[in-house]
């Protein structure tokens, strides 16, 4: 039987009053399961709340808007009645509130079936997993994570599409919706880096610390394992594969935020970024198979770092405007030689301005790609002596050689894209 078989069988209205039951007994039979019994069990169970589901659907097929509100307010007193009548040890409202939104399903079925199932299903499952939700928020998520994940909101739901999204400067480079993406990007994708974090400990906790903070910065990260490594040398091997961990993660914080800006840019730069990606992995869990067993995970700190954010996008306006004179001063090789100086600083604003002057037409994709390639590898030349500064002779050598492989694999990978 096709899909055209089955068309005049939905549109008859049996089928929404199905649906709209079916919410119902879905919801309700959560609910039955927690029903208790004696004279403290809820009042509402399976059969309640699939009639009231019902209810929904046929007072809307009558066609009259009072009855729909007369159906609707009677099942609210019915829940107000049966909460104050109910257990008073469960000062709750879920089963009352659950029952008000079983009926407007079943109203909202009659016009959106597919829809109203989908919620009843997500209802449901919200019921279901009390418990587990309970445990979650109360004893998993600590109070600054919940600050963290407020403000990630705020950044992209509230601010985002409030910002103009047109240039806003006499040069045509600062687009204040363009540059707010690019702190919600980094904002969402140190939050993963962070929730991995959190998931994972032992030997490969500072593997996934190292991801999370390379997706803020790659050099901090260096001196932080480089703390570590010098206050427990036998974890020397694990702290190096966190910060080779970082410089990944700060790869593909760089393939996300240049490809919010210029994908064609990401298609010129994936094999040497891919190139160098590999090699470095490779390292890294080379690294962390020599470190021992028993070796304790990093200390989780901040989802991410909103001061590190904004100067980053401040970072990326500014460096887009000094690009930009020295475009009109020298031409195409001022770009590059920008890109190279600012690379010592921060590769994230470096690299992205230059993919803003691609998207721009500013530079050629041969001449943003080399200039983010020198960008990161002038950027990787502080990578080695942070290291032995701050983590010492072992972890320095370490470092360093994931250092090496990194900008070998980049400009290897530059060489085989033009032989390609």
């Amino acid at each position: 039987m096709s899909a055209s078989d089955l068309a005049p069988w939905f549109s008859r209205p049996e089928w929404p009053l199905l649906v709209a039951l079916a919410i119902g007994l879905l919801i309700g039979l959560e609910r039955e399961r927690r029903k208790g019994e004696g004279n403290a069990r809820s009042a509402a169970g399976l059969r309640t709340f699939g009639l009231v589901g019902l209810l929904g659907g046929v007072a809307t097929l009558i066609g009259n808007p009072g009855l729909v509100l007369l159906a609707g307010g009677f099942i609210a007193l019915a829940a107000l009645a049966a909460y104050w009548l109910g257990d008073r040890k469960d000062p709750g409202l879920t089963g009352e509130v659950a029952l008000v939104v079983t009926y407007a399903l079943g109203v909202l079925a009659q016009t959106r079936p597919a829809l109203a199932f989908e919620a009843g299903v997500v209802v449901a499952a919200l019921l279901a997993f009390r418990v587990q939700l309970h445990r979650f928020v109360r004893d998993r998520i600590t109070d600054q994570e919940l600050l963290d994940a407020l403000t990630f909101a705020i950044a992209a739901v509230v601010i985002l599409p409030l910002l103009p999204n047109r240039p806003i400067d006499p040069f045509g480079l600062l687009n204040p919706f363009t540059l707010w993406r690019l702190a919600v990007v980094a904002m969402a994708l140190s939050f993963l880096g962070y929730v991995a974090q959190r998931l994972l400990g032992g030997r490969y906790g500072l593997l996934a610390a190292g991801l999370a903070a390379g997706l803020v910065s790659s050099t901090a990260a260096v001196a932080a394992m480089g703390a570590r490594a010098k206050g427990q040398p036998a974890l020397a091997p694990a702290s190096a594969a966190g910060a080779i961990a970082s410089m990944i993660g700060s790869l593909g914080y760089l393939v996300a935020i240049i490809g919010a800006v210029s994908p064609s840019l990401i298609v010129a730069l994936a094999l040497p970024l891919g190139f160098a990606a590999f090699l470095m992995l490779v390292y890294a869990i080379w690294l962390v198979r020599r470190t021992p067993k028993t070796a304790d995970g990093e200390t989780v700190g901040r989802a991410f770092n909103g001061g590190a954010v904004l100067l980053f996008v401040a970072l990326v306006g500014a460096f887009s405007l000094v690009s930009e004179l020295l475009i009109r001063w020298l031409g195409a090789p001022g770009a590059l030689i920008g890109s190279a100086v600012m690379g010592f600083a921060d590769a994230h604003a470096a690299s992205v301005s230059m993919a803003t002057l691609l998207a721009g037409g500013r530079v050629t994709v041969a001449a943003a790609a080399i200039g983010v390639v020198l960008t990161l590898t002038t950027n990787m030349a502080v990578k080695a002596p942070t290291a032995f500064v701050t983590g010492g002779r072992a972890y320095g050598r370490q470092v360093t050689i994931g250092v090496v492989l990194l900008v070998a694999g980049l400009w290897v990978g530059v060489g085989l894209a033009r032989v390609q």
